[in-house]
């Protein structure tokens, strides 16, 4: 049975400029790992009767379902503050996009699927690992409520890839509200293509933002509200430990949703140097650093924007610049808002950064675990004075009890119980992140062995990382000396 997608194809109507067409390259013999049901049902997708063989050929790209449209999609980009003026899709290829069950519109990606003219002499394809990385943490971050990418499957290709040894080969089915990034913009601006420019602002507003279209100033609006989602959606990150490693402007989307999971990680110890990413030599995309490049990658954005904001230079510079200058005041009000929450504070009060600063110096000084210390505090806030017995708890020090005394004090000052604020925490400090060491476990056992259960295992845990689960206590331990993951590599 052919699988029904109700297609929409909105990108591939813009100029043949905006991208490629070509099919799919046809792999050996997929066999199909991981289909995502619950999102392919948000999708209304018709996959009901689906059997795994038909699956396997849809999502290795070797059945093209019909109404699809595929094309690799044009961008440029800033990698690691170096300017590349043609970057675009050279392993993924966009099939069209589909309209949900409550009229949202999503693009349905092959990431892997094969050489395309953007490729630079790479093979377009993509090894097993970095997959099933991208489907685990990918769904990690939906389930802790951070705006992201989605897998929608993954199936192996039967055919190697080569990198530094020959490795499986696999393809991921990714679903986004839409593949448009800060490079594609400067893939245009590069060119001086301001007629391809405004087109594509003119879509970026119809699709993600229309209520921008009676803006005084749409453009003006357009750069504003894409800041605000980015300033969010970092803020996010760093609320969880969580360090994208590869912040480059073509990685960064329109949308404000987390794209391409390459050496990406999550912080054991708080530490705000921490660097995994194992082609990030200076650390110019650090955990503390991310604020400031997201603001940088803005700028860029801004750039592309210019003839667009006013017809005099000058002005349009002004207006730019006016915009860009709010990156800081606009990110601490999302991220003291969700520190706030963290320690359990539904109120802001002047002393609350100072509070939390504090906090995260102690972290730091000790070397505490990121994850846990929040999730103690949740016990700490509902002990209603008492300093309760806490299995793990890294921070035992008289200099944190001296903190304890503070945040009590502060907390007298909020409404609510113990018990419901305790709770409240509970609901945004995770009990379980993809921690490093337990992802490479499970990628290792599924490229090596073809074992797929440590992968199975660790994905469900991840689908509720709020909810303590019986016998799951070593997901939530730090690594020991020898498990500790200390390089993260890019899938390409």
């Amino acid at each position: 049975m052919m699988p029904l997608f109700n297609f929409d194809n909105t990108y591939a109507r813009l100029p043949e400029r905006f991208g490629t067409r070509l099919n799919p390259t046809p792999v050996q013999s997929p066999r199909l790992i991981k289909l995502n049901s619950n999102l392919a049902n948000q999708l209304d997708l018709g996959f009901d009767e689906l059997d795994n063989e038909t699956a396997a050929a849809l999502f290795s790209g070797n059945l093209v379902p019909e109404g699809a449209e595929p094309l690799a999609m044009a961008y440029a980009g800033h990698q690691f503050g170096n300017f590349v003026p043609q970057l675009g899709d050279g392993r993924a290829i966009l099939l069209g996009e589909v309209i949900d069950r409550a009229g949202r519109r999503w693009d349905i990606q092959l990431k892997g699927s094969g050489q395309t003219p953007f490729s630079r002499r790479g093979d377009g394809r993509a090894a097993l690992g970095p997959v099933l990385r991208e489907y685990l943490i990918s769904d990690a971050m939906h389930a802790l409520g951070i705006p992201t990418t989605r897998a929608l499957a993954a199936v192996t290709s039967g055919e190697p890839v080569f990198r530094e040894t020959p490795l499986p080969g696999a393809v991921l089915t990714r679903v986004a509200s839409s593949h448009i990034r800060i490079g594609t913009f400067q893939y245009f601006a590069m060119r001086e293509d301001w007629e391809a420019v405004k087109l594509l602002a003119d879509y970026a507003i119809n699709r993600h933002y229309p209520d921008l279209k009676s803006a005084s100033n749409p453009y003006s609006a357009l750069l504003t509200t894409v800041q605000e989602r980015q300033a969010s959606l970092i803020a996010r990150w760093m609320h969880v430990g969580f360090i994208h490693g590869v912040m480059n402007t073509d990685n960064m989307t329109i949308s404000g949703e987390t794209i391409d999971y390459g050496p990406c990680a999550f912080m054991d110890q708080y530490n705000p140097d921490t660097v995994f990413s194992s082609i990030d030599d200076f650390g110019r995309y650090a955990f503390g650093n991310q604020p400031r490049i997201a603001q940088w990658n803005l700028a860029r954005f801004a750039e592309t924007l210019l003839p667009l904001l006013h017809p005099e230079q000058d002005a349009a510079i002004a207006i730019a610049v006016e915009i860009i200058n709010r990156f800081s005041d606009v990110f601490d009000n999302f991220w003291l808002d969700g520190m706030g929450r963290k320690i359990g504070l539904a109120t802001v009060q002047q002393d609350d950064k100072h509070l939390i600063d504090a906090l995260l110096r102690l972290m730091q000084q000790h070397q505490a675990d990121y994850t846990n210390v929040f999730r103690s505090l949740c016990h700490f806030a509902e002990s209603n004075g008492a300093n309760p017995v806490t299995e793990n708890f890294p921070l035992q020090t008289p200099d944190f009890d001296d903190w304890l005394e503070r945040w009590r004090t502060r907390l007298d000052r909020e409404p609510g119980s113990p018990a419901h604020r305790a709770e409240a925490m509970r609901h945004v400090n995770p009990a379980y992140i993809p921690r490093n060491h337990k992802v490479e476990q499970a990628l290792s056992a599924a490229v090596q062995e073809e074992d797929f259960s440590k992968f199975e295992a660790l994905l469900d845990l991840l689908n509720k990382p709020f909810t303590e689960q019986p016998g799951c206590r070593h997901y939530q331990e730090p690594p020991q000396p020898d498990e500790r993951v200390y390089q993260t590599f890019c899938g390409t």
